[in-house]
């Protein structure tokens, strides 16, 4: 860390600058102005999130964001830390990381867990040298709308496939399979459910989810499962957030035809790729997904240091 790099907490009014320099890390054209909205509407579902700026003779060169208790089992928090490609090899990464640390033990969540893409070589060795261990991995597929047709839903006998817009009087039915579907996805069994009004407004009324693009199955009236898709900060794009069938109706086809309704409205609606991330280990919904013309793209690795 050079002599005249400080970090400090910053708030909305300065996100800007923050997001600046996460998009220097991963450019791509147009999407700032859409990840500062997200950003924000983060913060709002996770308040105790912290944004850190660091900055060198007052120019913005790193960011570094912890935000505890989101999807997280007690005691961890999740962590990210970017410097600006101009700025790395002295030492500001270490310095945010430290930070970030400190306020994740006054939290209450000492436990860090950071996220890397498993084609960044360089970051994954980093973390590594800052005593983090890989708990798991994510595996990215993509599906290019503009190379299929539109695909029939078709449920199965006795299911009704309609739209949370639609039917809003859902949620509570909806929240119930999320209650049964977010223990059994691959690492979260011990990630504790929200009520049903914060998983309402953290899960599903976040700035890049929309009601008409959260699909739901009914059996004569019961809410046997759903599949929500969230709106990309990338043009074009737009990303499968999760589908959950109830124990009880698994092994009917009900995702698959999940599925196909989620693609499409895609396809319809203009977007050109569909993407998804699957656990390493989530054996079924991978070969649905593949099943359905996705294909592997880059993933990520999930590291933690206790």
């Amino acid at each position: 860390m050079t002599t005249t790099t400080s970090i400090r907490e910053i708030q909305e009014d300065e996100l800007g600058r923050w997001v600046a320099v996460v998009n220097s890390t991963e450019p791509e054209p147009g999407r700032q102005e859409a990840m500062l909205a997200d950003h924000v509407d983060w913060k709002r579902q996770a308040p105790q999130t912290v944004w850190l700026l660091a900055e060198d003779d007052r120019a913005a060169v790193g960011a570094g964001r912890l935000t505890p208790g989101w999807h997280s089992p007690p005691g961890v928090a999740r962590a990210d830390v970017r410097v600006s490609p101009a700025a790395r090899g002295h030492g500001i990464g270490a310095a945010l990381l430290g930070e970030l640390q400190l306020r994740a033990e006054a939290l209450g969540a000492p436990a860090l867990e950071v996220e890397v893409r498993d084609d960044d070589p360089g970051s994954l060795a980093w973390a590594e040298r800052n005593g983090f261990r890989e708990i798991g991995r994510s595996v990215r597929l993509a599906l290019d709308l503009t190379e299929i047709e539109e695909p029939a839903v078709a449920p199965p006998d006795g299911i009704e496939i309609v739209t949370w817009a639609e039917q809003p009087e859902l949620a509570r039915g909806i929240y119930d399979v999320a209650c049964e579907a977010y223990p059994d996805e691959p690492g979260s069994a011990d990630v504790g459910m929200e009520s049903f009004e914060d998983w309402l407004s953290q899960d599903m009324q976040g700035s890049g989810d929309r009601a008409e693009a959260v699909f739901v199955a009914l059996a004569e009236g019961e809410v046997a499962g759903y599949a929500k898709l969230s709106m990309s900060v990338r043009v074009g794009y737009v990303l499968h957030d999760m589908t959950g069938v109830k124990r009880s109706f698994r092994g009917r086809g009900i995702a698959s035809a999940l599925k196909r309704a989620e693609i499409a409205w895609a396809k319809r609606e203009g977007f050109r790729t569909l993407e998804t991330f699957n656990d390493e280990l989530n054996a079924p919904i991978r070969a649905l997904n593949e099943k359905h013309g996705y294909r592997p793209a880059r993933g990520s690795i999930s590291l933690r240091r206790p």
